[in-house]
């Protein structure tokens, strides 16, 4: 996912100015003793790169000339291209050494590429049900190619605007969040690992600092970026900016998200970065992946489960009514909750999975008080995931900079900005009551009062 942030690229430790061109040739030069340098592919040139590979062009099968290539990307950060051939098929996605609907005015870390691949490959590792397969990573061409989704998989937002339901989407989900976040953290790995791997994912920071300031930051101040359904929420944006007890829950969020690394997160974890069937859930593009707080991922995705709640009544005609299907997304929710706290505690509790650092066999000898240990735990995680959720919910989703679809896609104002405002009004009264919710269910009760 992209978010558009406006103003000037500086040195990391903001001294100078920054080489744009030096920048862009250094980038296109070929390094000593490499056989390939970096050059954006197109349509045209996609189908000669594969053929010099030799397992993907016989994954494909056949020839060049037989093979279909169809470029699906966004349009914001990457080229996605769809490379289809008699035999198989697969997705090559490749980033670019600046923000690609905007040039080479403002350059990017063409090592998001590796981070991505990265985590995917980390993370489907422990859930390979739900993370798609990566067949090929290019370096220096920071280009992949991994499982192509094909048809009837589509972006989980979308069916939740088209009102479709996922019989298996809390089971799955639960499964990715709990097999990817216990077994990446100090619970199932040796700080020694768990260092190492902090580490090599410090590296991501252009993409965490995007974060800090487009979630954390912008839209609780003036800024260029921030925008509204406007005039209808005019004030409603003014409140949040003049909220000094909400600017407070903020600064302790941001400050846990820069500082906590329990564990490597996917760091963009919303309804756009899962892809479903009424069989299949596998989540993509981890491209913010790095090693930060559990309750960011699980945050976003119930936020998100959240926004869709509340934009149903904006996707109603005549012959249709939401209500049944809102109490569906609202059971997904609490399930999705439940089912990740009961299987994140089973992972704890065999001793063949819970082989870490951080509660070691030895001193958690007491049944009571390794159960204690497991319950303060969760707590925390509980009360951090709903706090990123009204985070995410109120910055990106509805006065900052990166609004969705689910709200978007309604096209009368009024409408809109009635659905945006109860949603708002929920992620307010989440981030400052999130400490005396005892249970998702009381969550659920809180939704249904706005």
């Amino acid at each position: 996912m992209f978010f558009y942030v406006q103003g000037v690229i500086t040195k990391a430790d903001e001294s100078g100015t920054f080489d744009i061109p030096a920048f862009v040739k250094s980038l296109t030069t070929t390094a000593p003793g490499k056989a390939t340098s970096f050059r954006p592919l197109s349509e045209n040139t996609v189908a000669d790169y594969v053929q010099s590979v030799s397992h993907l062009a016989k994954r494909l099968g056949g020839s060049k000339q037989d093979w279909a290539v169809k470029e699906v990307g966004d349009g914001n950060l990457n080229f996605v291209y769809i490379v289809t051939g008699a035999s198989g098929s697969f997705v090559l996605k490749q980033a670019l050494p600046y923000v690609r609907c905007v040039g080479d005015s403002w350059p990017l870390s063409l090592e998001r590429a590796y981070f991505e691949v990265t985590a995917l490959q980390e993370h489907g590792k422990h859930c390979p049900e739900h993370v798609p397969e990566v067949y090929h990573f290019d370096h220096p061409m920071a280009l992949f190619a991994m499982r192509y989704l094909a048809p009837p998989h589509i972006i989980l937002r979308k069916g939740l605007i088209a009102g479709t339901k996922y019989p298996l989407l809390a089971e799955h989900m639960s499964d990715y969040m709990a097999r990817t976040l216990f077994n990446t953290s100090l619970l199932a790995t040796s700080t020694t690992e768990h260092k190492a791997a902090v580490a090599k994912f410090c590296g991501n920071v252009e993409l965490c600092r995007l974060t800090e300031q487009v979630v954390f930051t912008e839209p609780y101040m003036i800024a260029s970026n921030n925008h509204w359904t406007t005039p209808q929420l005019d004030e409603d944006a003014k409140s949040i900016r003049e909220d000094d007890y909400l600017k407070l829950e903020i600064a302790s969020l941001k400050s846990k998200f820069c500082e906590k690394s329990q564990a490597l997160i996917h760091g963009d974890l919303h309804t756009g970065s899962v892809m479903v069937t009424q069989e299949s859930t596998q989540v993509i593009d981890p491209e913010f992946a790095f090693y930060g707080p559990m309750g960011f991922d699980i945050g976003a995705f119930l936020g998100n489960l959240a926004l869709a709640y509340f934009s149903q009544d904006g996707h109603t005609s005549d012959n249709s009514n939401r209500d049944e299907y809102k109490e569906w997304i609202l059971k997904v929710l609490q399930d999705t909750w439940n089912l990740f706290k009961e299987k994140f505690l089973l992972l704890w509790t065999d001793k063949s999975q819970s082989m870490g650092d951080a509660y070691p066999a030895g001193v958690y000898t007491s049944l009571e008080t390794h159960k204690l240990a497991q319950k303060i735990y969760l707590r925390d995680l509980f009360e951090d995931a709903l706090g990123f959720a009204g985070a995410k919910m109120i910055s990106r989703r509805i006065v900052g900079i990166a609004h969705v679809e689910d709200f978007e896609s309604i096209e009368n104002p009024e409408l809109r900005s009635q659905c945006e405002r109860r949603a708002l009004n929920f992620a307010k009264d989440l981030l400052k009551t999130r400490s005396k919710l005892a249970s998702i269910e009381e969550v659920i009760q809180l939704i249904r009062k706005v």
